[in-house]
């Protein structure tokens, strides 16, 4: 038997900046209406990859699940777009469920500050000089000194972004790991990075903070004169993403690996 498809009746539209945005937006909230963000069974964002980043980051805690249509430029996490058939669309959507990373900055005057990021927590120098980084794993010391531009931690959902770009590996959605990659190591030349259990805590230590000023940043909130960095996955909240069912997450991922 079957199972019945899921049916949303309160769809809630919200868009980029982008022009052709904009006017998709007036076109689909025409053709089928619309209730405010609070009150929707389902959201559908018109945009790119940023706009489903942050629509996502608004409605963690609540777990209203996101149909993205593409109107950006890349759109690896959105859906085709196409005005006909939403309703259809999102009851046979296929359900991707992510969990965030959640980071711990401790600046070199001993502020803290607490972000959390959906695709992946970065270090990066903030001079021409490189950073001096130190690598704690479940608190025990992995790599004593890495020289380098940066390191940044993905979630499977990020592998893709930032990380992929810097040569590290794409993760399937259920994979449970999260991508540990090193920019532009300069010592020790070796070292490409780790792949790491997700239940992992993640600490960086700066090395001559006050020489070498690196920054944090949780996808796009940044935090200057970092002196450490903990991370870990922040299983008590989920986000939802909907897919077309030929257009899946994992699919896209797959995908990706076999690009040319």
């Amino acid at each position: 038997m079957t199972a019945p498809r899921r049916r949303f009746e309160r769809i809630a539209f919200v868009a980029s900046a982008r022009p052709e945005a904009r006017d998709a937006l007036m076109r689909m909230r025409h053709l089928y209406g619309s209730v405010k963000e609070s009150e929707a069974d389902v959201i559908v964002a018109l945009g790119g990859d940023g706009l489903m980043l942050e629509t996502l980051r608004r409605h963690m805690d609540d777990g209203v699940p996101v149909f993205g249509l593409n109107q950006g430029t890349i759109g690896f996490l959105m859906n085709d777009y196409r005005e006909t058939d939403l309703l259809d669309r999102i009851a046979a959507a296929k359900a991707s469920v992510i969990h965030p990373l959640r980071m711990t900055s401790v600046q070199v005057d001993g502020s803290v500050h607490e972000h959390v990021a959906i695709n992946e927590v970065s270090l990066l120098r903030q001079t021409h000089q490189t950073a001096r980084l130190r690598i704690f794993v479940d608190e025990a010391e992995r790599l004593n000194e890495i020289i380098c531009d940066g390191l940044l931690l993905a979630t499977p959902a990020g592998s893709t972004a930032y990380n992929l770009s810097a040569h590290g590996p794409i993760l399937p959605l259920g994979c449970g790991l999260l991508a540990l990659t090193p920019i532009s190591v300069f010592r020790p030349r070796r070292w490409r990075g780790a792949l790491l259990r997700r239940e992992c805590q993640v600490r960086f230590e700066v090395l001559d903070a006050d020489l070498r000023p690196v920054a944090a940043s949780a996808d796009s909130q940044e935090v200057r004169h970092v002196a450490s960095v903990s991370i870990r996955e922040d299983r008590a909240r989920s986000m939802v993403m909907l897919f077309d069912p030929d257009r899946s997450l994992d699919e896209r991922m797959l995908a990706e690996q076999f690009a040319q």
